[in-house]
């Protein structure tokens, strides 16, 4: 695949526009408002449940999530009691609702809590709030840590879809980034997974890393094809040492140039292309009967916290530390995220309080924009007819700079984001963002 594109767009800092507003643009949200926003759910409302575990035995170095290392059993085990206590303040709060269509388990390594108290928590979120017919059930797994004993709390709890973070097979760059994991390692997580019933694997790998090259990026993505992965996302490593200070580990004059991240990105999908993988979106890749590679020929892909998703639910509610969820009402959409320490996040839900810190409530204007933006990071296609002439006309200046420059096709109803494009579909997407100006400079490298 030739680089058709000029190499200054992969410089830029852009959001990932998992959400929009995004989260810079939140300010503080109070608890009675909060309420106020679950009571709207309907009665035949499906639920979305995310649950942030930050907890990791090990740090790596690459890591850009909310996490905390530790191994603490007590201070476990009171970060999960506080989870039991917000889902049951969140029972009380919502009124009757539609169940659980979507959980998933995010982190930190979500099953740093321990084989029985995870029993426990599956347990209690069924018991709570219901499960719809198919509900997905997905958790983030470390392959080192992932004990028989763990795989079977989560197959006991409903879990049905499981990612793995692989990253890079290459011994070399495994020592550069504070995580060596043998490939033997995580083909065993994938054998024991789905001996277990849990079938749909997904595996998680990365480009841009220090001393990378492309022909080890090649290598990684034939080794999760050959594990016969249901989705593979190939995500560029974000160097943000001035927000996670422990990426200074790694060392800035190792790290890959723009172009030879595109390069490697590219590298990636054409290996995973050549597997028989359907590209979805900007960075995931699906088997062709995959319920996300259905989902994108219908429309019908979604984009929220957790990237690419085939979740639908109107109401996604985070609990734990840092969460953050989406509520989305005929008569409200908004953003609420929860209190990001951890220690002051169990003691406000101990006494009572549903810990949320900050949110936005979205104006029609951001619900416009919002569903724009995900359309073109899913779609890579607009109906420019569809939209008020306001907004176009706001936009049409960039679009027609990213149509000089081969990223988009341009009608006069219609855009359609070019083969080469796809890559830099975030510089789309930001000709719609009426907040870019503000905080630009704490996102990350656009490819």
């Amino acid at each position: 695949m030739s680089v058709t594109v000029p190499t200054s767009y992969a410089l830029a800092n852009l959001p990932r526009y998992t959400s929009y507003p995004t989260a810079p643009q939140f300010a503080a949200l109070d608890e009675d408002s909060y309420r106020d926003w679950l009571g709207g759910i309907g009665a035949e409302t499906a639920l979305s449940l995310y649950l942030h575990i930050p907890f990791c035995h090990a740090l790596c170095w690459y890591c850009g999530c909310h996490s905390t290392i530790t191994r603490n059993e007590d201070r476990i085990a009171r970060y999960a009691g506080g989870l039991h206590a917000e889902a049951a303040l969140l029972e009380q709060a919502l009124p009757a609702h539609g169940g659980i269509a979507a959980l998933h388990l995010g982190g930190g390594t979500p099953t740093a809590i321990g084989a029985a108290a995870l029993r426990a928590l599956l347990a209690a979120l069924r018991a709570r709030f219901g499960v719809r017919p198919g509900a997905e059930f997905a958790a983030e797994c470390d392959p080192r840590t992932l004990t028989e004993e763990t795989i079977g709390a989560l197959a006991a709890g409903g879990v049905n879809r499981v990612s793995l973070g692989v990253q890079d097979i290459s011994p070399a760059v495994q020592r550069r980034i504070g995580r060596v994991q043998p490939d033997d390692t995580v083909a065993t997580a994938v054998e024991r997974l789905r001996g277990a019933g849990i079938l749909r694997v997904n595996l998680d790998l990365m480009y841009g890393l220090p001393g990378q090259t492309e022909a080890e990026v090649a290598a990684t993505a034939r080794f999760a094809a050959a594990l016969g992965a249901d989705r593979v996302a190939v995500f560029g490593y974000a160097h943000v040492p001035w927000m996670k200070p422990h990426q200074n580990a790694i060392r800035d004059e190792e790290l890959p140039g723009a172009l030879e991240r595109l390069r490697q990105a590219e590298t990636a999908e054409r290996v995973l292309r050549e597997a028989g993988y359907e590209a979805i979106g900007l960075d995931h890749f699906a088997r062709p009967d995959d319920s996300m590679a259905v989902a994108q020929r219908a429309g019908r892909l979604r984009r929220n916290f957790q990237g690419y998703t085939t979740d639908t639910a109107p109401a996604l509610l985070g609990l734990g530390a840092s969460a953050i969820g989406s509520i989305g009402t005929p008569a409200l959409a908004g953003y609420a995220q929860n209190e990001p320490d951890e220690r002051r996040y169990v003691a406000a839900v101990g006494t009572g309080h549903l810990p949320v810190k900050r949110g936005r409530r979205l104006s029609e204007e951001d619900r416009l924009r919002r569903h724009v933006i995900e359309r073109v990071m899913c779609d890579f296609v607009l109906d420019l007819a569809e939209l008020p002439e306001a907004l176009l006309a706001e936009a049409r200046p960039g679009l027609e700079r990213l149509e000089a420059d081969g990223i988009v096709a341009l009608a006069p109803d219609m855009l359609w984001v070019t083969a080469a494009g796809r890559r830099h579909v975030r510089h789309v997407a930001a000709c719609f963002d009426a907040y870019l100006g503000a905080g630009a400079g704490r996102h990350s490298a656009a490819v």
